[in-house]
């Protein structure tokens, strides 16, 4: 008994030492089953990465809004052959000549691994890699994805993505042709669109709808409306949002916008011209997606874009510590 004591006194000093170590953080990644991925802050699920070969390409969804309830959708509300609109999407229309865009074609985009999983108290990153397959099942680019998840204020939370895009390693160059689709794209929760809903759509140049919007250059998109929170006799509406943000070092920033009254948004990165990436000079596009309470706020849409020009980009590198492949980390300033 008493060796038993002993052992249980000094199992709990190794438990109590590990748990003073290594605290729990409050912004997680939790790896579920069917190929998901839950992005969390203090145990309360925001986001969920989709990559299971059951869809033509990767997606995120739900992206939850300050209430709880989502601010995306799956699909159009009222056309079926809109489905690729899965909630939060990679995509592009013409890539060397190959539709990567609709359910329609045969082309795939698969996530080939994941390369790193980083907890912590200020952001959660994941990093992994795409690859972009045509119809004959060959590789034609590949995309570093980067993702964090992090608090933005009390309550409201943002997704920052990070792509780079090369040439598959077999290819010299890949051929991003002219078209208004790719590559990041955003499908809003039906009571949020104008059409369907009671949203609106504001760009950072104080301009509103589709007829004004579709186009024209800005710094970033909002799409705000109602949204409907709790059950039965407690169900009510809340205004909430997304905006969604360009980065002044993407190229031909700031970006012209691909919008619909019907509900989606998207940085329209090839809308005028074609563009050529080479394994010399990839092509690295940031964004950011904030979750917000309350309708559109120009002056605090002014801030946050500010703190997302001045916070250094990602790199992935081949990890030296042990019990691991990769790190993901800031780019020092």
């Amino acid at each position: 008994m008493k060796l038993v004591a002993q052992s249980l006194f000094f199992l709990a000093l190794l438990v109590g030492t590990r748990v003073a170590a290594e605290p729990i953080s409050t912004h997680e990644l939790v790896p579920l089953p069917n190929h998901e991925v839950s992005f969390q802050i203090e145990g309360s699920e925001k986001l969920r990465w989709h990559f299971g070969k059951q869809y033509p390409r990767p997606f995120f969804y739900p992206f939850k809004g300050p209430s709880g309830a989502s601010l995306t959708r799956m699909g159009h509300p009222g056309a079926q052959n809109h489905d690729h609109h899965r909630s939060i999407w990679f995509a592009h229309n013409d890539l060397n000549g190959v539709n990567f865009w609709s359910d329609s074609t045969t082309a795939k985009i698969r996530q080939k691994m994941w390369l790193s999983y980083h907890d912590g108290d200020e952001e959660a990153i994941m990093a992994s890699l795409l690859g972009w397959f045509d119809g004959e099942g060959v590789e034609v680019m590949e995309q570093e994805l980067v993702t964090s998840l992090r608090v933005v204020d009390e309550g409201e939370h943002a997704l920052e993505i990070q792509i780079t895009l090369r040439p598959a390693k077999e290819a010299k160059t890949v051929e991003l042709g002219k078209t208004n689709f790719g590559f990041l794209a955003v499908r809003v929760a039906k009571s949020i669109s104008e059409y369907f809903g009671e949203g609106l759509l504001t760009n950072s140049e104080g301009q509103i709808h589709e007829a004004e919007i579709f186009g024209n250059p800005a710094r970033w998109m909002d799409y705000s409306g109602p949204v409907a929170i709790g059950t039965g006799s407690d169900r009510k509406t809340v205004v909430e949002g997304i905006t969604y943000f360009d980065h002044p070092s993407n190229p031909r920033y700031p970006t012209k916008w691909h919008v619909r009254q019907d509900g989606w948004m998207g940085a329209s990165f090839g809308m005028d011209e074609a563009f050529t990436i080479s394994h010399e000079s990839p092509l690295v596009l940031r964004y950011l997606l904030h979750a917000h309470q309350g309708a559109y706020d120009a002056e605090k849409a002014g801030r946050v874009a500010s703190d997302f020009h001045d916070r250094p980009g990602f790199v992935v590198q081949k990890r030296t510590k042990r019990h691991g492949q990769f790190d993901v980390l800031r780019i020092p300033k």
